[in-house]
């Protein structure tokens, strides 16, 4: 595992670095590295004058903790706008006078009238070791890419996003069998730890800022439901790291066979080679999917919406190969 060096202020809290009423911030964060990041903040004694999040979307399956209910009980304002670059939000923002931005999986862009705001810069938390996985949903795309590392990354904001300087960093390693809810809370830890040991720096003005190399990383985009469906004619390796990237709470991994929709929850890399088409069977009480290189044995699934043990699937349909429908 590495990290690059650049987070410095290390030490652990004490009176003198728990209370700086010089330093006041406006907070953008959602999701659960917003309610650890913005715990991180108050903890080192920022003065946080308003909390900027998202109202939940009902049609999201919301795991995760709520930053507004944190803000509240530290009694913090907290608003909710739409869009934060209003003319309204921007003047509301400009005049709390704040030192610092700091945006924690917050989900707009933030437009250059709100960068300028804050007079010691805007900075944000983005979930991978940039310049590696800018853009959208990090921890999924490293998992479906094969990484075997990840991590958190502070950085000061531009109108480009996750382009800007970094101020600390903090990997992860992502094992063979780690879905993205471990390695999101994985990402978790890192985000808080990376912002915890950087806090007094920045207060002070110390902070080392290292520029990032864009040539070594790229954009990548949103991802949806319909981003799940399995191609079975990727290896096995390939579908594995698909269907932890997208088990739960993500919507997981998709595929059909005798006309039912299935759902792929987990599954494990075997050393089996795949002897025909890409087929779903069930051997000595365990599901297996053979994929065009490979095979996987499934040990969660489920059929047209239900929940189904290898044995109750053999005992229904008995132990034949199903063949995929191939994408």
């Amino acid at each position: 595992m590495s990290s690059l060096d650049v987070a410095v202020g290390t030490e652990g809290f004490s009176q003198s670095t728990i209370h700086n009423p010089q330093s006041s911030a406006v907070v953008f964060a959602y999701h659960n590295v917003g309610v650890r990041c913005l715990s991180v903040l108050l903890a080192r004694g920022v003065d946080v004058s308003l909390v900027v999040t998202h109202r939940d979307n009902p049609n999201e399956n919301i795991w995760f903790e709520s930053v507004a209910e944190l803000a509240a009980l530290h009694g913090i304002p907290v608003i909710t706008p739409d869009n934060p670059n209003t003319d309204e939000v921007v003047e509301q923002i400009r005049a709390l006078q704040p030192d610092f931005f700091f945006s924690f999986y917050y989900r707009e862009m933030l437009k250059a009238p709100l960068l300028a705001i804050p007079k010691h810069g805007a900075l944000n938390m983005h979930g991978s070791l940039l310049p590696k996985y800018r853009g959208r949903v990090p921890v999924n795309w490293a998992i479906i890419r094969g990484e075997t590392e990840t991590g958190s990354t502070l950085h000061y904001m531009t109108e480009k996003p996750d382009n800007g300087d970094i101020v600390a960093q903090q990997a992860v390693p992502i094992l063979p069998d780690d879905t993205a809810l471990h390695v999101f809370q994985k990402v978790t830890v890192a985000a808080e730890m990376a912002l915890n040991d950087v806090v007094p720096a920045l207060l002070a003005g110390t902070a080392v800022a290292v520029k990032q190399d864009l040539s070594l990383g790229a954009y990548f985009g949103g991802r949806s439901a319909k981003d799940g469906v399995i191609n079975w004619t990727h290896s096995a390796q390939q579908v594995h790291n698909l269907v932890r990237a997208v088990a739960p709470p993500y919507p997981g991994a998709t595929t059909e066979i005798m006309g039912k929709p299935m759902r792929i929850l987990q599954t494990l890399v075997t050393d089996c080679a795949a002897q025909s088409a890409p087929a779903f069977y069930v051997v000595e009480g365990k599901a297996y999917a053979s994929c065009a290189e490979g095979v996987l044995r499934v040990v969660r699934f489920e059929l047209d919406g239900y929940a189904m043990s290898a044995e109750e699937f053999a005992g229904r349909y008995g132990a034949k190969r199903f063949k995929f429908t191939i994408c």
